[in-house]
C-alpha cells in the first residue's frame, strides 16, 4: 500500500523491489496493485490515457475508479495475510492508502508502515491502522526475515 496517484512512478520502483525480495526471500506471494492496475487499464483504456479521463469522460473514469477500488479492497479484506505500506507524501495527499489501511485493521491484518515523515506528522487514524512502524525497508525486511523465521521454527516444532 502507498501512494500512486501522486507518488512518483505510480510507487513502482519500491513495489517492485519488495515483491522482488519477498517472493526470493520468503517465498511469499505478492499483490502488487500496480501490476494489477495495468492489467486492468490495458484491458479498460486502451485508447487513451486512464488519468486523462478524469477530465475528458468523468463517468468513464468513475466506473473504471470503482472497479479499481473493488478489486482492490477485496484483495486487502480477502487475499493479503498482511499490507507493507510505504507513508510518504504521495500516500497522505492521497486517498486509498488510508482506505486499505483501514481495511487491513478491520479485518486483523499486520500493517507494516514504512516512513520517514516524523511521527508527529503521520495522522492518528493512520497509525491507529498500523502494527509496526519502521524507518527504512531494510529495517523492515530485517523484522520480516525474523518473523518467518520464528514462524518456521514453530511450524517444525509441531511436525
Amino acid at each position: 500500500s502507498g501512494g500512486m496517484e501522486y507518488a512518483s512512478d505510480e510507487g513502482r520502483s519500491w513495489r517492485e523491489e519488495m515483491e522482488t525480495w519477498l517472493a526470493a526471500t520468503l517465498g511469499w506471494e505478492v499483490f502488487n496493485p500496480n501490476r494489477n492496475s495495468d492489467e486492468l487499464l490495458a484491458r479498460l483504456t486502451p485508447d487513451v490515457p486512464f488519468r486523462s479521463l478524469k477530465s475528458l469522460d468523468p463517468e468513464r473514469y468513475l466506473a473504471i475508479v470503482r472497479e479499481i477500488v473493488e478489486v482492490d479492497s477485496r484483495e486487502v479484506a480477502e487475499g493479503s495475510d498482511c499490507v507493507i505500506c510505504l507513508w510518504d507524501e504521495g500516500a497522505a495527499r492521497g486517498a486509498g492508502t488510508k482506505g486499505e489501511l483501514t481495511i487491513a485493521r478491520h479485518y486483523g491484518k499486520p500493517v507494516y508502515l514504512v516512513t520517514r515523515i516524523p511521527f508527529e506528522e503521520i495522522p492518528g487514524w493512520v497509525l491507529g491502522c498500523t502494527s509496526e512502524i519502521f524507518g527504512s525497508f531494510e529495517e523492515l525486511r530485517e523484522a520480516l526475515e525474523g518473523k518467518e523465521k520464528g514462524r518456521r521454527k514453530k511450524e517444525e516444532g509441531n511436525n
